[in-house]
């Protein structure tokens, strides 16, 4: 593992963007496995700034999201599809059918899960996996639970999540309470994983998370595990 404690959230953006556009550089069809919320727009900012100064290609990219509402269209301001649109691929040369994220409409949402894991199968696996991290040390929407699930899945939203994400809705009435979440061994299965997270309040879950036991109840923890994986973590 390798940790990388910086003092600006703009200097762990550009050092994530880094990370993922000298994947995409050095593997042009790469597979990235993308990440929404807060933490990750200022690195996909500081890359759209790279794509339009001709630094990177995106064209040859595909990506799988990790997680959705359920009940959310692409539609919807509030969806992880209309987030990833208007902050990060409408701003680059990235094919939208080459763009993934869980069906939270779809009838059947466990043959939704099964059929993401299906296709991230197909596609050789993620490249690269751009995760977060809870206040919980949830990764994804997988919640501390009582032993980590394994495939993409439907999971009810901690109350700390719902509280945690209302700061994005009118009110925390409106969050949904449940969504599909990407598991653990599409997350674990990638070849290089890239973790982010700034703020003090994130630093005890950090530690927990890789400096304490291993536990479904943080999620993160089974992170520890992984042989290729970076953190970068600003304490503003």
């Amino acid at each position: 593992m390798k940790f990388i404690t910086v003092d600006s959230y703009d200097k762990m953006s550009r050092q994530a963007a880094n990370i993922i556009s000298a994947q995409v550089i050095i593997k042009p069809d790469s597979v990235l496995g993308l990440a929404t919320g807060s933490t990750p727009i200022g690195a996909y900012k500081q890359l759209i700034k790279w794509y339009e100064k001709g630094d990177i290609d995106f064209s040859r990219v595909t990506s799988v999201n990790l997680d959705e509402y359920v009940g959310l269209d692409g539609h919807d301001e509030q969806s992880y599809r209309y987030f990833m649109n208007k902050n990060f691929f409408e701003h680059i040369n990235i094919d939208l059918d080459n763009t993934y994220v869980p069906n939270g409409c779809a009838v059947d949402l466990q043959g939704e899960g099964k059929a993401y894991d299906e296709h991230i199968r197909q596609l050789g696996g993620i490249d690269l996996q751009l995760l977060g991290i809870g206040h919980d040390g949830h990764i994804g929407f997988n919640e501390p639970d009582d032993y980590f699930i394994k495939s993409t899945h439907v999971v009810d939203l901690h109350e700390s999540t719902v509280k945690a994400n209302a700061r994005f809705f009118a009110s925390e009435d409106e969050v949904p309470k449940r969504a599909i979440t990407m598991g653990m061994v599409s997350i674990m299965q990638a070849k290089k994983i890239l973790l982010i997270a700034s703020g003090k309040e994130k630093r005890e879950i950090l530690e927990k998370s890789f400096y304490g036991p291993i536990t479904p109840r943080i999620p993160a923890s089974i992170l520890q595990l992984h042989h290729d994986i970076t953190v970068i973590y600003s304490e503003n």
